[in-house]
């Protein structure tokens, strides 16, 4: 715990107060202030107690008055004002336990913390929260709550996670549930683990403790998963039986409740090779970061964006993506071709020679990847164009730390970045290359 104060924000309500860097809060409104969620809380309210203590030992106690919901001003060591909860679990399916060695550290550490999942929306196990912990998202009411559930069978949870204690996080969902806390779900599907009759009962479970939206996406394998848990992959018979149980259950769900509350990824469609679902069955979008309903939203963004296109005079271009993607970035490219017969562009999918060709999404492209495959094609466009799940968030580096500039400078040709929705495509492919890179 780090509730030290670093800063104070110029003009806050803390620096008219009186606050001072280096003292410690205490209490607000004489609730202790043990981490980000307690701060958040208890300094919403537009006049709060302050309690503090100096470097000295000595207390003093200041009344703040400010805006409801405005923040104090205050800066930590850390955002979180505490230590992030590595994962405790061991899971079969692991991705992080799939990296190849030498990679950067942050890379390699496993994020299972409660108060992230609900500042940042990460899905969490709930396998390391304390009774306390528990007890205080229901007190404080946090909702959303982010939840990776894998399987509602006792010991096949257990299994999956390779946690002897990992049944006692489903107790904590029923709890969530009876106490009116949101909870969206993902399941994993590993086959021979946790399909078939052990997605039905995971998905009854689920939709009895009172879940709010569940994703059911396929498990990811690469090549360097080695003295791990034995796992085929979902192959097109598995995609098609597990897209029809959550289709069985998800009719179940609108009916009964006004909700699918079960989506299947994209990814599930692609590799069962059936048409996406229409925009209806997504109701609004809201398992998108899990990969439900992002190529069908990209679709009709894009196709809304091409029709405000008037000029259609710009430079040839390169789209490199994932293999998954590629067919329907190109049915893209097609429809604004057919608006507009001169553009001309392609779409290359970039084989994963790093993470192993089973992995075919596009977040997990990397630099060297595409600098090896563009640079052995005879041709490429005047400017490459790159979606931008495939760099870390904001900084223009990509998963083995080849920058944006390193991949411009190699393949001799300027980059462009296009957010992962249709609009920023449409905008990117029309560009005048005013924002590249």
């Amino acid at each position: 715990m780090s509730t030290v104060i670093t800063s104070v924000d110029e003009g806050s309500p803390a620096e008219k107060a009186g606050i001072r860097t280096g003292e410690t809060l205490l209490r607000l409104n004489g609730h202790e202030i043990i981490d980000v969620l307690d701060y958040r809380f208890y300094c919403y309210d537009p006049v709060l107690t302050v309690e503090l203590s100096g470097a000295d030992g000595k207390t003093r106690t200041l009344r703040v008055k400010k805006y409801e919901g405005q923040d104090l001003g205050l800066n930590f060591d850390t955002y979180l004002m505490d230590e992030p909860r590595p994962c405790s679990n061991h899971c079969v399916f692991c991705f992080v336990d799939q990296m190849p060695p030498g990679m950067r550290d942050t890379l390699y550490f496993k994020d299972d913390d409660a108060r992230l999942s609900f500042l940042m929306g990460n899905y969490i196990t709930l396998t390391n929260l304390t009774e306390r912990e528990a007890q205080r998202i229901i007190d404080l009411r946090i909702s959303p709550i982010n939840v990776s559930v894998q399987a509602t069978e006792p010991q096949l949870r257990r299994t999956l996670l390779g946690n002897k204690d990992a049944a006692k996080s489903i107790d904590y969902m029923r709890a969530f549930g009876k106490a009116g806390i949101e909870m969206n779900g993902q399941i994993v599907v590993c086959p021979g683990w946790n399909d078939g009759e052990h997605l039905r009962r995971t998905i009854e479970d689920l939709m009895d403790i009172g879940f709010r939206s569940c994703s059911v996406v396929p498990v990811g394998l690469t090549k360097y998963r080695k003295g791990l848990a034995k796992l085929p992959p979902v192959d097109q018979k598995t995609a098609c039986e597990i897209i029809d149980t959550v289709d069985e259950y998800g009719a179940i769900c609108k009916e009964k409740y006004g909700t699918r509350m079960f989506f299947c990824a994209d990814e599930l469609y692609l590799k069962a090779g059936r048409p996406l679902p229409d925009e209806d069955y997504y109701e609004e979008f809201g398992q998108l970061e899990n990969g439900v309903g992002m190529l069908r939203s990209t679709m009709n963004e894009f196709l809304d964006a091409l029709e405000d296109v008037e000029d259609g005079d710009a430079a040839s271009f390169t789209i490199a993506t994932g293999v998954a993607a590629a067919p329907f970035i190109e049915r893209l490219v097609d429809a604004a071709r057919e608006r507009f017969p001169a553009l001309q562009g392609e779409v290359v999918a970039i084989r994963n020679d790093f993470f192993g060709h089973s992995i075919t999404v596009s977040g997990l492209v990397t630099g060297q990847d595409i600098i090896a495959q563009l640079s052995a094609r005879e041709s490429l466009g005047e400017r490459i164009i790159i979606p931008a799940n495939m760099l870390r968030h904001g900084e223009g580096v990509f998963l083995d730390d080849v920058t944006v500039p390193q991949l411009s400078e190699t393949l001799h040709r300027p980059v462009m970045i296009s957010e992962t929705d249709g609009y920023s495509l449409a905008d990117t492919i029309f560009s005048k290359g005013d924002d590249t890179l």
